[in-house]
Protein backbone atom coordinates (compact mmCIF):
# COMPACT_ATOMS: atom_id res chain seq x y z
CA UNK A 1 0.00 0.00 0.00
CA UNK A 2 1.32 3.38 -0.99
CA UNK A 3 0.96 5.99 1.74
CA UNK A 4 1.70 9.62 0.97
CA UNK A 5 2.09 12.07 3.82
CA UNK A 6 1.21 15.63 2.89
CA UNK A 7 1.08 18.91 4.73
CA UNK A 8 -2.72 19.04 5.04
CA UNK A 9 -6.00 17.92 3.50
CA UNK A 10 -9.72 18.23 4.06
CA UNK A 11 -13.01 17.90 2.30
CA UNK A 12 -15.65 20.45 3.20
CA UNK A 13 -17.97 20.85 0.23
CA UNK A 14 -18.17 19.27 -3.18
CA UNK A 15 -18.89 21.56 -6.08
CA UNK A 16 -20.23 20.35 -9.38
CA UNK A 17 -18.32 22.15 -12.10
CA UNK A 18 -21.42 22.44 -14.29
CA UNK A 19 -24.03 23.49 -11.74
CA UNK A 20 -21.93 25.13 -9.01
CA UNK A 21 -24.05 23.38 -6.38
CA UNK A 22 -22.84 21.82 -3.15
CA UNK A 23 -23.59 18.08 -3.18
CA UNK A 24 -23.83 16.52 0.26
CA UNK A 25 -21.27 18.90 1.79
CA UNK A 26 -19.86 15.90 3.73
CA UNK A 27 -22.64 16.65 6.24
CA UNK A 28 -25.63 14.85 4.69
CA UNK A 29 -25.94 11.26 5.88
CA UNK A 30 -25.34 8.74 3.14
CA UNK A 31 -28.84 7.30 3.67
CA UNK A 32 -30.28 10.71 2.78
CA UNK A 33 -28.26 11.32 -0.39
CA UNK A 34 -30.26 12.68 -3.30
CA UNK A 35 -27.76 12.12 -6.10
CA UNK A 36 -25.09 9.71 -7.27
CA UNK A 37 -22.18 12.10 -6.68
CA UNK A 38 -21.00 14.25 -3.79
CA UNK A 39 -19.52 13.78 -0.32
CA UNK A 40 -21.62 12.11 2.38
CA UNK A 41 -21.32 11.17 6.06
CA UNK A 42 -21.20 7.42 6.66
CA UNK A 43 -20.48 7.27 10.41
CA UNK A 44 -19.14 9.31 13.33
CA UNK A 45 -17.49 7.51 16.24
CA UNK A 46 -16.34 9.00 19.55
CA UNK A 47 -12.92 7.45 20.28
CA UNK A 48 -11.89 9.39 23.37
CA UNK A 49 -8.16 9.69 23.97
CA UNK A 50 -5.76 7.66 21.83
CA UNK A 51 -2.72 5.61 22.92
CA UNK A 52 0.60 7.41 23.31
CA UNK A 53 2.01 5.53 20.34
CA UNK A 54 1.63 5.64 16.54
CA UNK A 55 -1.87 4.68 15.34
CA UNK A 56 -3.05 3.76 11.85
CA UNK A 57 -6.29 3.52 9.90
CA UNK A 58 -6.93 -0.14 8.97
CA UNK A 59 -9.42 -0.79 6.16
CA UNK A 60 -10.88 -4.29 5.66
CA UNK A 61 -13.81 -5.51 3.55
CA UNK A 62 -16.22 -8.38 4.24
CA UNK A 63 -19.04 -10.28 2.57
CA UNK A 64 -21.66 -9.34 5.15
CA UNK A 65 -22.22 -6.96 8.05
CA UNK A 66 -22.32 -9.94 10.44
CA UNK A 67 -18.91 -11.12 9.25
CA UNK A 68 -17.44 -7.66 9.80
CA UNK A 69 -19.01 -7.14 13.22
CA UNK A 70 -17.67 -10.50 14.37
CA UNK A 71 -14.14 -9.19 13.77
CA UNK A 72 -14.55 -5.69 15.17
CA UNK A 73 -12.52 -4.61 18.17
CA UNK A 74 -11.78 -1.51 20.18
CA UNK A 75 -11.99 1.61 18.00
CA UNK A 76 -13.58 -0.37 15.13
CA UNK A 77 -16.52 0.89 13.06
CA UNK A 78 -18.46 -1.29 10.62
CA UNK A 79 -20.17 0.48 7.71
CA UNK A 80 -21.65 -0.08 4.27
CA UNK A 81 -20.10 2.30 1.75
CA UNK A 82 -19.82 2.42 -2.03
CA UNK A 83 -21.27 -1.05 -2.46
CA UNK A 84 -19.02 -2.81 0.06
CA UNK A 85 -19.04 -3.76 3.75
CA UNK A 86 -16.06 -2.16 5.51
CA UNK A 87 -14.52 -2.45 8.94
CA UNK A 88 -12.50 0.63 9.85
CA UNK A 89 -10.20 0.40 12.86
CA UNK A 90 -7.86 2.91 14.49
CA UNK A 91 -5.06 0.84 16.03
CA UNK A 92 -1.34 0.14 16.14
CA UNK A 93 0.41 -0.74 12.89
CA UNK A 94 0.63 -4.47 13.61
CA UNK A 95 -3.08 -4.87 14.47
CA UNK A 96 -4.90 -7.52 12.43
CA UNK A 97 -8.34 -9.14 12.60
CA UNK A 98 -8.65 -12.92 12.28
CA UNK A 99 -10.30 -12.59 8.85
CA UNK A 100 -11.25 -10.08 6.18
CA UNK A 101 -9.67 -8.64 3.04
CA UNK A 102 -7.15 -5.95 3.86
CA UNK A 103 -7.55 -3.01 1.50
CA UNK A 104 -5.15 -0.54 3.09
CA UNK A 105 -3.31 0.53 6.22
CA UNK A 106 -2.82 4.29 6.25
CA UNK A 107 -0.72 6.11 8.81
CA UNK A 108 0.63 6.91 11.22
CA UNK A 109 -2.16 9.36 12.05
CA UNK A 110 -0.69 12.38 13.87
CA UNK A 111 -2.37 12.91 17.22
CA UNK A 112 -1.69 14.47 20.61
CA UNK A 113 -1.70 12.72 23.95
CA UNK A 114 -4.61 13.80 26.14
CA UNK A 115 -6.78 15.16 23.32
CA UNK A 116 -10.17 13.58 22.75
CA UNK A 117 -10.81 12.48 19.16
CA UNK A 118 -13.78 11.66 16.96
CA UNK A 119 -13.45 9.49 13.84
CA UNK A 120 -15.63 10.90 11.08
CA UNK A 121 -15.97 8.48 8.16
CA UNK A 122 -17.25 9.63 4.77
CA UNK A 123 -17.51 8.56 1.16
CA UNK A 124 -16.95 10.72 -1.88
CA UNK A 125 -17.91 10.37 -5.54
CA UNK A 126 -16.51 13.15 -7.73
CA UNK A 127 -17.28 13.42 -11.40
CA UNK A 128 -14.31 14.62 -13.47
CA UNK A 129 -13.84 18.36 -12.91
CA UNK A 130 -15.50 18.35 -9.46
CA UNK A 131 -13.59 20.00 -6.62
CA UNK A 132 -14.01 20.91 -2.98
CA UNK A 133 -14.10 24.39 -1.53
CA UNK A 134 -10.96 25.64 0.26
CA UNK A 135 -10.88 24.46 3.87
CA UNK A 136 -8.94 22.84 6.73
CA UNK A 137 -9.63 20.33 9.55
CA UNK A 138 -9.01 20.10 13.30
CA UNK A 139 -7.09 16.84 12.95
CA UNK A 140 -5.53 14.56 10.34
CA UNK A 141 -7.44 13.35 7.29
CA UNK A 142 -6.81 10.10 5.48
CA UNK A 143 -8.40 8.49 2.46
CA UNK A 144 -8.30 5.46 0.21
CA UNK A 145 -9.04 5.96 -3.49
CA UNK A 146 -11.09 3.14 -4.99
CA UNK A 147 -11.38 4.48 -8.54
CA UNK A 148 -10.26 7.49 -10.54
CA UNK A 149 -7.62 10.07 -9.71
CA UNK A 150 -7.55 12.97 -7.27
CA UNK A 151 -5.30 16.01 -7.06
CA UNK A 152 -4.67 18.01 -3.92
CA UNK A 153 -3.48 21.60 -4.11
CA UNK A 154 -2.07 23.42 -1.07
CA UNK A 155 0.22 26.45 -0.78
CA UNK A 156 3.11 23.94 -1.07
CA UNK A 157 2.02 22.61 -4.48
CA UNK A 158 0.06 19.59 -5.71
CA UNK A 159 -0.09 15.85 -5.01
CA UNK A 160 -1.84 13.36 -7.32
CA UNK A 161 -3.23 10.08 -5.89
CA UNK A 162 -4.64 7.27 -8.01
CA UNK A 163 -6.89 4.23 -7.53
CA UNK A 164 -5.47 1.71 -5.08
CA UNK A 165 -3.48 4.30 -3.17
CA UNK A 166 -3.99 5.62 0.35
CA UNK A 167 -2.81 8.93 1.72
CA UNK A 168 -2.93 11.02 4.85
CA UNK A 169 -2.17 14.54 6.00
CA UNK A 170 -2.14 16.24 9.41
CA UNK A 171 -4.21 19.29 10.21
CA UNK A 172 -2.55 22.17 8.48
CA UNK A 173 -2.70 24.66 5.63
CA UNK A 174 -5.70 25.48 3.42
CA UNK A 175 -6.32 23.15 0.51
CA UNK A 176 -8.59 22.14 -2.36
CA UNK A 177 -9.15 18.61 -3.68
CA UNK A 178 -10.14 17.89 -7.29
CA UNK A 179 -11.15 14.90 -9.40
CA UNK A 180 -8.88 14.86 -12.45
CA UNK A 181 -8.72 12.74 -15.59
CA UNK A 182 -11.66 11.09 -17.34
CA UNK A 183 -12.79 8.57 -14.70
CA UNK A 184 -15.13 9.28 -11.79
CA UNK A 185 -13.22 9.40 -8.50
CA UNK A 186 -14.57 7.20 -5.71
CA UNK A 187 -12.99 7.21 -2.27
CA UNK A 188 -13.58 6.48 1.38
CA UNK A 189 -12.15 8.93 3.88
CA UNK A 190 -11.53 9.65 7.53
CA UNK A 191 -11.18 12.90 9.43
CA UNK A 192 -9.79 12.15 12.90
CA UNK A 193 -10.66 15.43 14.55
CA UNK A 194 -10.47 17.07 17.95
CA UNK A 195 -13.85 16.32 19.56
CA UNK A 196 -13.95 19.78 21.17
CA UNK A 197 -13.69 21.59 17.84
CA UNK A 198 -15.54 21.77 14.56
CA UNK A 199 -14.33 19.05 12.22
CA UNK A 200 -13.86 21.48 9.34
CA UNK A 201 -13.32 25.19 8.78
CA UNK A 202 -13.73 27.22 5.57
CA UNK A 203 -10.54 29.05 4.56
CA UNK A 204 -10.97 32.34 2.70
CA UNK A 205 -7.46 33.81 2.73
CA UNK A 206 -5.82 31.44 0.25
CA UNK A 207 -6.72 30.98 -3.41
CA UNK A 208 -5.54 27.91 -5.36
CA UNK A 209 -3.38 28.60 -8.40
CA UNK A 210 -5.09 25.93 -10.50
CA UNK A 211 -1.98 23.73 -10.69
CA UNK A 212 -3.81 20.40 -10.85
CA UNK A 213 -4.04 18.64 -14.23
CA UNK A 214 -7.43 18.48 -15.90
Amino acid sequence: MLVKILSGIAILMVWNAASGQVLGACETKVADRTGSSGCYLVASEQLGTLPDEPVFWHLYTYGTLLDAKAQSGSHSTVVESLGQVWMYTIAAKDWRPASGKRMAVVGPLPHETGRTYTARYMEAVFMPGTHTSVHSHSGPEAWYVIAGTQCLETPDGITVVRAGEGSLVPEGPPMMLSSVGTETRRSVLLVLHDSSKSWTTPEMQWKPKGLCPK
